[in-house]
């Protein structure tokens, strides 16, 4: 029984997979690829129905997939809903034609989705989770001009072993979010951690890592110039043995990116001694 995670490499912006013990389908936001859709190439062509979709803020590099959502007909969907579609509008301008009618799409799904969700489909609950605790966490005092902001952080835990998942936050929401205390507590000893805005200096905040240290670090990154960021997270973190899918030696690495290792998939589960434990597997 495993919880396992993917970094798609989608070569702009970001898309997660999570795949918990008991079989659910949990997409985290949708990447920006000419030529790879996990909606379209992986999901759909697979028969995946996904149970939950997060986008964790509506630029245009989390939402490009998203004229694919219905086909793989969520039962539920999370995304900042305190931004209006004005706040939304003046965060992606110089919107041409194709993207405009993504943005006309993310506003209908966001609307249609605004009723309570039931408990059977919670997915802050555990125990429909195969026991893995899913916690989100958005600010939303921050001024609506940067849309990166008000990004949906998603903090997971199982079998004693955390992953944290965020978008795009800069230092105003970090330092907003870490004055709350059950962000604190839910991230403190965090184990894997994505890098915020694909590795970016403006990503980057100093503070969190007094309440972590994590053992590896992953990174959605595209071109080189944007991933400014690398040095300080290797600064930060402890390194952790990853494997590769094409036979190349096992290695100690402290932070992996989908532009240099492509597709990126952690395994949480237990060891043989009875201990939560994680594998990190790339191209």
């Amino acid at each position: 029984m495993t919880l396992k995670i993917i970094m798609w490499n989608v070569q702009h912006g970001s898309a997660a997979y999570i795949g918990t013990p008991n079989g659910k389908h949990i997409a985290i936001d949708m990447g920006a690829s000419a030529h790879f859709s996990p909606f379209r190439d992986q999901y759909r062509k697979n028969g995946i129905r996904l149970d939950h979709v997060t986008i964790t803020h509506p630029h245009m590099d989390h939402i490009d997939d998203i004229l694919n959502f219905d086909s793989l007909n969520p039962a539920t969907f999370l995304t900042p809903n305190h931004l209006t579609e004005n706040d939304i509008r003046g965060g992606n301008r110089n919107l041409n034609k194709d993207a405009e009618s993504k943005i006309r799409k993310y506003l209908e799904i966001k609307q249609r989705y605004s009723f309570p969700v039931a408990p059977g489909n919670d997915v802050n609950l555990p125990q429909n989770n195969g026991g893995v605790s899913i916690k989100t966490f958005h600010p939303t005092q921050c001024p609506t001009e940067n849309l990166n902001n008000h990004s949906v952080v998603t903090a997971l835990e199982y079998c004693g072993v955390k992953v944290l998942i965020p978008g795009d936050n800069e230092a105003s929401s970090w330092e907003e979010l870490l004055k709350n205390p059950d962000f604190r507590t839910a991230i403190s000893g965090t184990h894997v951690l994505v890098a915020a805005h694909h590795g970016r200096e403006a990503g980057f905040h100093e503070p969190l890592f007094s309440h972590f240290h994590p053992f590896i670090t992953l990174i959605s990154d595209g071109s080189f110039v944007n991933t400014s960021a690398t040095s300080q997270y290797d600064n930060v973190t402890q390194g952790w043995e990853v494997s590769s899918r094409s036979n190349k030696p096992r290695r100690q690495r402290k932070c992996v990116t989908t532009r240099n290792d492509g597709t990126i998939e952690i395994e949480v589960g237990i060891d043989n001694t009875d201990r939560g434990t994680f594998k990190v597997t790339t191209d």
